[in-house]
């Protein structure tokens, strides 16, 4: 949109306050799905006293900084993550929209909910270590379901494709590794996660997802230390590998190829 910069302000702020709002909604699917609750009612409440959390005091970004992360009632530190959701989304999106050239499209969209549900699954995983089906099946539905339509990036074939050849993969690494070892080490929601990246990221966005979060997965636990005999969350390595891929994946993708190139 060159030489409408009064509109674009205009969007950029839709996106950030729709993004903040989102995210504070994600935030009550985050708590309450692992624990089977309703997402709609009640309305929100501090996790600590269960004081009713007042729509002045709920505000995105806003109230976590006013209050210092702590509830107004009890005092009590709010966990960082609510701030960090509710930061995040509207930044995600930001990114999304220059990725695509400053452009509503069918791929903002599709991304747009494909990075919603990602959020939601990346802090249930590393706080609860599960994936629920809620989130990872439709994940699954919602990219083939997208890939029938014109303007996407993905064919359905590709997608199609994608979804079974990973899940297949991961569903047979899982297999092998406990019948070499007796231990699980990719949990279902791993596996029914990956199929629905594929669903949407297709073959070359899933293959880099895979290399990536691996490669970083690595990374992070040699640099912890982690202990190889504890659980360790999968699922937000994998999300932020096809966040990269969906944000600058195809820049890395070609910078890695012109290393090879004559």
């Amino acid at each position: 949109m060159p030489g409408q910069p009064g509109i674009i302000v205009m969007i950029y702020l839709l996106i950030i306050i729709s993004g903040a709002v989102f995210g504070s909604f994600f935030n009550v699917c985050i708590s309450r799905i692992p624990l089977k609750k309703s997402i709609i009612f009640p309305s929100s409440s501090c996790p600590h006293c269960h004081q009713e959390i007042k729509p002045y005091n709920n505000i995105p970004i806003i109230s976590y900084l006013l209050l210092k992360g702590r509830c107004r009632d009890c005092g009590n530190k709010i966990d960082i993550h609510y701030f960090l959701v509710e930061l995040l989304t509207p930044i995600l999106l930001i990114l999304l929209f220059l990725r695509l050239d400053s452009h509503f499209s069918l791929v903002f969209f599709k991304y747009a909910v494909f990075i919603s549900f990602g959020i939601i699954v990346f802090f249930i995983d590393l706080h609860n270590y599960i994936i629920p089906d809620t989130l990872s099946l439709p994940l699954i539905g919602v990219g083939l379901l997208v890939s029938f339509l014109p303007g996407t990036d993905v064919s359905f074939i590709t997608a199609g494709l994608s979804s079974v050849i990973f899940f297949l993969l991961f569903l047979f690494v899982a297999y092998f590794f406990q019948k070499l070892t007796g231990k699980e080490s990719l949990g279902g929601g791993d596996i029914k996660l990956i199929a629905g990246i594929g669903a949407f990221l297709g073959l070359e966005g899933t293959l880099f997802t895979v290399l990536f979060s691996s490669m970083l997965a690595l990374v992070i636990l040699l640099i912890v230390n982690h202990d190889p005999k504890k659980q360790f969350p999968l699922g937000p390595f994998l999300i932020t590998g096809s966040f990269v891929y969906i944000l600058a994946g195809h820049k890395l993708v070609g910078l890695y190829l012109n290393l090879f190139s004559v």
